[in-house]
């Protein structure tokens, strides 16, 4: 039990001074910057992608149509 709680303590890392989680945060922004500029990307890329399959499954179906008539 003793040894539980001493991996659970090294793990856990609260300091009492309180200024140490200044550079964690100033660590953090970049990252949490850059992940935000990934998603956005990601997105206007997916929707852009999305359109193009809009547009080429409508031309599709206006030659399927045709073929038809």
């Amino acid at each position: 039990m003793k040894g539980e709680i001493r991996v659970l303590s090294f793990i856990l890392y609260f300091p009492e001074d309180k200024s140490e989680y200044v550079g964690a945060f100033l660590q953090m922004i970049p990252f949490l910057l850059l992940s935000i500029g990934a998603l956005w990307f990601f997105i206007r890329l997916s929707k852009k992608e999305q359109r193009k399959a809009d547009e080429l499954a409508e031309k599709l179906l206006n030659k399927e149509s045709e073929k038809r008539e």
